[in-house]
């Protein structure tokens, strides 16, 4: 069927906090929760798009709109962490699309990430 939900959350959101965890390691003790809640967020956000895209509330540019709105959500609740550069966020939001690029692109049909 092609209108089923393709993508699995707790897997998205596993990938990126892994994927975030490489990127800030030496900080992990100190961010580790916020950046799996962060990763999580992420996730949601990218379930909502592929949702809202399989019932035609948003189209493509929409949803990078939507996109854009959650990753920079994302890296200012870890720029919101002392010590914590602009630059290292924006990597580790980075690393986080990077890991989940293929699958998310390839359920929704199109390039978002």
């Amino acid at each position: 069927m092609e209108d089923a939900m393709k993508l699995d959350i707790d897997k998205l959101a596993a990938d990126m906090t892994g994927a975030i965890k490489k990127v800030l390691e030496k900080k992990w003790p100190e961010i580790g929760d916020y950046a799996e809640v962060g990763a999580r967020n992420l996730a949601e956000a990218l379930i909502k798009i592929e949702k809202s895209k399989l019932t035609g509330e948003l189209d493509e540019k929409e949803a990078k709109i939507h996109l854009f709105i959650q990753k920079n959500a994302a890296g200012s609740m870890l720029l919101a962490i002392e010590g914590l550069g602009i630059l290292a966020a924006e990597e580790a939001i980075n690393a986080a699309f990077q890991v989940v690029k293929d699958t998310v692109n390839t359920a929704l049909g199109f390039s978002l990430l």
